[in-house]
């Protein structure tokens, strides 16, 4: 038995998956109990009135192609949220498993774990270490029942980087006793490789990408999930039969072309200079202390008075999110980079009176 099939739950190693309509679009269809005519407004290519294709192979391919592994180790998912919540009902069994987490971080890995009913280990990221993640912790913390280690690299909400020996230690000594999901929804702002590059070297090493943040599709909800072909086929028997609506996928694939792919990247590019004008800009705002270094499209600061941030912000029009609900954050705001108009007007409001 392969270590990602050791570490799954037994009954959906031997599940059998949800048999769906074969998909043979050149043929009419009548074997699927569809309406036979679009509804109003229906402007898809496909028609809104026929079943989407399950894990549409051309969008998979090209998801495959942008985030650098092969076909057969990438699942189109709805956006990470869905990658997160197939690797919880996977892997974690209620009242025995557990999930890794270093807090704070993505909200998401906790609730769909407790969701399914396991248990969550958090260990708490220190601000003197600028929120690295240490290793040696995470894996004095690893104990017989945790499936599944999270690191979120660019973090959300510190907005770092995890120094990759920290990674390669974690999944080195990891490998084969929980799955090791790196979270990249943020990668492209790092500047950095993705660790899919290390999938033939960490057995059970899993990635979780997403369109929503630098291909601007949070509305379409789409993403991945990638590993190895073990980790694929299981999820593949656990997703629903057509998860990806034909609106996503269509929305998906005009963004993965590679004109738009290029228009992306050069306003990804714009991003980053507008990132530096507005960490400057806060950094000498009143009542923000401290603006943290940032890899990602938004900025972390810490503020004497939060609320008074909050109220500025609102009253200029903006809403920045609040993170004082964590112990660790009581004096931090979250500010996503946008617009040099809206920059420069966010940076007023903080000055108005």
């Amino acid at each position: 038995m392969n270590a990602t099939h050791a570490l799954a739950r037994p009954e959906i190693v031997s599940m059998q998956a949800y048999a769906h309509a074969v998909w043979l679009p050149h043929l009419i269809r009548l074997h699927a109990n569809e309406a036979p005519w679009r509804p109003a407004g229906d402007q898809t290519l496909a028609g809104l009135n026929r079943y989407p294709e399950p894990q549409p192979a051309e969008l998979a391919a090209r998801l495959a192609e942008l985030f650098g592994v092969d076909d057969g180790r990438l699942l189109v998912t709805r956006g990470s949220d869905e990658a997160i919540d197939l690797l919880s009902r996977i892997f974690l069994r209620a009242g025995q498993d557990a999930i890794l987490q270093c807090t704070p971080t993505f909200g998401m890995y906790q609730v769909a774990a407790r969701i399914q009913g396991a248990d969550v280990v958090s260990l708490a990221l220190e601000r003197r270490a600028h929120w690295q993640v240490d290793s040696d912790q995470v894996i004095a913390a690893w104990r017989p029942g945790i499936k599944l280690v999270y690191l979120c690299s660019p973090n959300n909400p510190t907005a770092n980087l995890i120094h990759p020996d920290a990674i390669h230690a974690i999944c080195a000594k990891l490998s084969g006793k929980a799955m090791v999901i790196i979270d990249e929804a943020y990668i492209e702002w790092s500047g950095t490789p993705s660790v899919a590059q290390f999938l033939d070297r960490y057995e059970t090493l899993a990635i979780v990408r997403t369109l929503s943040k630098a291909h601007a599709l949070a509305g379409a909800r789409c993403g991945a999930l990638i590993g190895r072909p073990e980790l694929i086929a299981l999820a593949r028997q656990v997703i629903p039969p057509y998860a990806i609506a034909q609106p996503t996928i269509e929305a998906a694939l005009r963004a993965l072309a590679p004109d738009a792919i290029a228009v992306s990247r050069e306003r990804l590019s714009n991003l980053l200079a507008e990132r530096a004008y507005l960490a400057a800009g806060l950094a000498k705002a009143r009542g923000i202390e401290h603006v943290w270094p940032s890899d990602t499209n938004f900025l972390m600061i810490d503020c004497t008075d939060p609320q008074r941030i909050m109220d500025k912000c609102i009253g200029g029009g903006f809403i920045v999110r609040d993170l004082r609900g964590n112990a660790a954050l009581k004096n931090s705001l979250r500010i996503t980079v946008s617009t040099r108009e809206h920059n420069q007007r966010l940076l007023a409001s903080l000055e108005s009176e």
